[in-house]
């Protein structure tokens, strides 16, 4: 009879403490999952920057696949577990990695654009970056890829697409023109060059795009990336101006070509079947067009009176130039919030951010938590719900909660943001789509 009870409890004992461990580690996940998502619910932190997650709970089987294999779970939660499913938990700290989709084994997840909320105006373009215009793809930020490695992606896989439209003759002198030298552009023409196409790249600013605009220091990738000829980048995490000097080696080693301080004013098609694309410089004939520009277009501007002063600018090149001044930036985005810091950080400076809202949903948890670190220590001035009513020439009036107030003020930094380049995209011919949390 003991013998019995002996054998009953030498197979119970481990099954109970594999169960009572599975249990616990269960109640953990969904404790976590749960807290994360009141977390952003209060903070206002509930509307997703770029493509994202959209699960059918339906459908869904709690395998847990998609958090582990988003790639920012480490760092802060972006999915979790509640009730045995899948939920977005943390929407502000979703970066459009798409990797939850490709795990799912039910296809449950959907990846999106925009919220019923907050809509985003994105191009038409197809499975091979396409548009609805023959002959004209795009890739990268402008298309809602703002994700550097996807970027990356994009340009290669968008070049592969225009060699296999190529490989039908033409009679234009070009066989592509690549309008953009930032993640994706500079991955597409290492991709012409590869492929030995006739090709121009043209960027009207620096190497690096939108790149290039951010502030000192940057954490510009968490991801490794691959790129045409060169192979995997050796490097995981990077600071902007790390990267930028690799892609200048690349780009001095590889011998591509990109005619910098050129921009586009106008494409059109041709009579031989392709498209004219002026130039500030010069006309270019060529078969196919590759536009891999930001989305910004313009930066968007407050409309109040004295922002055509020189003190106004709308991106930050070096904080060192703010030492010792009086300085507001307007915004609460991350390149607002990264701007502020970066700027407070200098000696002698008094910076004030200024938002309409009353929370920062739209920032990266480090930039909301280094901004909340130097607002406690004095050193930034934070203020929520407020707008600029006028700038002046050493003052600025800013209405906050219905109470107006004028601050010291040498400099004013407008980080609202950019207008996508709707205008420009129409002549062209392409169409915009607003997308409200469909696909």
């Amino acid at each position: 009879m003991l013998s019995k009870v002996f054998q009953v409890l030498l197979y119970a004992v481990p099954v109970l403490l594999i169960l009572g461990w599975y249990v616990r580690r269960h109640t953990a996940r969904e404790s976590s999952g749960l807290q994360a998502l009141v977390t952003a619910k209060e903070e206002g932190m509930t509307e997703p920057p770029t493509l994202h997650p959209v699960i059918d709970h339906t459908i869904c089987i709690g395998c847990t696949n998609c958090v582990a294999a988003c790639p920012e779970q480490g760092a802060h939660q972006v999915l979790g577990m509640i009730r045995k499913k899948a939920h977005l938990v943390g929407p502000t700290n979703c970066i459009g990695h798409g990797a939850c989709k490709a795990v799912c084994p039910v296809n449950a997840i959907t990846l999106v654009f925009g919220t019923s909320k907050r809509g985003v105006d994105i191009p038409l373009v197809n499975p091979d970056f396409q548009t609805n215009v023959p002959g004209v793809f795009i890739a990268g930020e402008l298309g809602g890829m703002g994700l550097i490695r996807n970027a990356v992606e994009q340009g290669r896989q968008a070049m592969r697409s225009i060699s296999t439209l190529l490989k039908m003759p033409h009679k234009n002198e070009l066989d592509v023109v690549i309008v953009g030298a930032g993640p994706a552009g500079f991955s597409a023409t290492l991709a012409a060059t590869e492929s030995k196409l006739r090709y121009v790249t043209l960027e009207q600013e620096e190497l690096g795009g939108t790149v290039a605009h951010f502030p000192r220091r940057k954490l510009v990738m968490t991801q490794p990336a691959d790129l045409p000829i060169v192979g995997k980048m050796p490097f995981k995490e990077v600071q902007k101006e790390t990267l930028i000097d690799f892609w200048r080696d690349v780009e001095q080693k590889t011998g591509i070509r990109i005619s910098y301080s050129e921009s586009v004013e106008s494409i059109a098609a041709s009579s031989d079947g392709g498209f004219d694309v002026k130039t500030n410089k010069r006309n270019i004939n060529t078969r196919t067009v590759l536009l891999s520009i930001g989305r910004r277009g313009s930066p968007r501007k407050l409309g109040v009176p004295g922002e055509e002063m020189d003190k106004v600018v709308y991106r930050v090149i070096d904080p060192q130039q703010y030492a010792n001044q009086h300085v507001l930036v307007v915004g609460g985005g991350d390149s607002a919030l990264e701007a502020a810091t970066s700027i407070a950080a200098e000696v002698g400076t008094t910076v004030t951010l200024s938002y309409r809202s009353e929370a920062f949903s739209r920032a990266k948890p480090r930039n909301r938590l280094l901004v909340e670190s130097m607002r406690a220590e004095g050193r930034l001035r934070v203020l929520f719900k407020s707008i600029v009513k006028r700038i002046e020439e050493g003052s600025v009036t800013i209405v906050a909660n219905d109470v107006e107030e004028t601050l010291d003020n040498d400099a004013v930094v407008v980080s609202a943001g950019g207008i996508l380049p709707s205008g420009f995209l129409r002549t062209v011919g392409i169409h915009v789509e607003t997308k409200w949390g469909s696909e």
